[in-house]
């Protein structure tokens, strides 16, 4: 999630008052170095079963793409391909490294039994958001372009996107209760974050989700990649909403919270 349970979207907002010890005015983690999932009961090593079934599905979501548009000229597919597998990879790596209680919560997180029953629906939608951009533009390549845009357009939108990226993984690595599914953590002690990026918006993750989708068709050169992209931020803002609803009901110190920290997504509007 991003803004308690979560977010980007992927997932997804906002989470609990107190960040991890080691967050000050951003976040300045400490070294580790054991790899271990704090739990309720006696803590365990990360399974490499639960790693390797991630891989058997980010890998093809990330090539999919590139299988659909059948060509190995179309570049900015094979991009972004290695950005999302390289943006997976290294986020990964830095929060099993700081944060593995969150890593073992969101590996399990749509097993959760107190998942918020709109977000099994929605989560996995955003999730998989920026495999149906990147397959709508591979099937226009395949059956005939749209008039492209300019290449000064495409490498403001890869900013844009890389900017998502670089927002999402701040979010998720200030934010201890970033769960894949909305969900109150109790067990894991959620609280309020208003650490990094939670100072200025209650739902950064999501933010930097949607901020990706709305730039990844113009960087992948594709006008028809516009519509699912519209329809994703239609629905990352649906659950923005819900979510918030959610926590100001059930997190203690979110209503708070709220109040001072106006925003949800878009700063000075929204």
């Amino acid at each position: 999630m991003t803004a308690s349970a979560h977010a980007p979207a992927a997932g997804t907002g906002q989470q609990p008052d107190a960040a991890p010890r080691w967050a000050n005015t951003y976040f300045h983690p400490p070294a580790r170095t054991e790899i271990r999932i704090p739990m309720t009961g006696p803590t365990t090593p990360i399974p490499a079963r639960a790693l390797l079934g991630t891989l058997l599905v980010v890998v093809p979501a990330c090539l999919l793409p590139v299988v659909v548009a059948g060509s190995w000229e179309w570049w900015e597919g094979w991009a972004f391909a290695a950005l999302l597998f390289g943006n997976f990879v290294v986020s990964r790596a830095l929060l099993v490294h700081w944060n593995p209680g969150l890593a073992g919560e969101r590996g399990r997180s749509f097993a959760a039994p107190n998942a918020e029953p709109w977000d099994r629906v929605l989560a996995p939608i955003l999730a998989l958001g920026g495999t149906l951009i990147g397959v709508t533009a591979g099937l226009e390549i395949r059956f005939g372009a749209s008039p492209g845009f300019p290449l000064p357009f495409q490498a403001g939108a890869l900013c844009l996107f890389l900017a998502g990226l670089v927002l999402g993984n701040w979010a998720m690595l200030a934010n201890p209760f970033f769960s894949g599914v909305v969900r109150i953590q109790s067990e894991r002690g959620h609280r309020v974050v208003s650490a990094g990026p939670y100072r200025w918006l209650r739902h950064p993750g999501y933010a930097a989700t949607l901020l990706a989708f709305a730039a990844l068709p113009v960087f992948l050169d594709s006008a028809r990649a516009l519509a699912p992209a519209a329809c994703l931020v239609a629905v990352g803002v649906a659950r923005t909403a819900l979510e918030d609803r959610f926590l100001q009901g059930e997190l203690d110190g979110y209503r708070e919270y709220a109040a001072r920290v106006r925003y949800r997504l878009v700063p000075g509007i929204w």
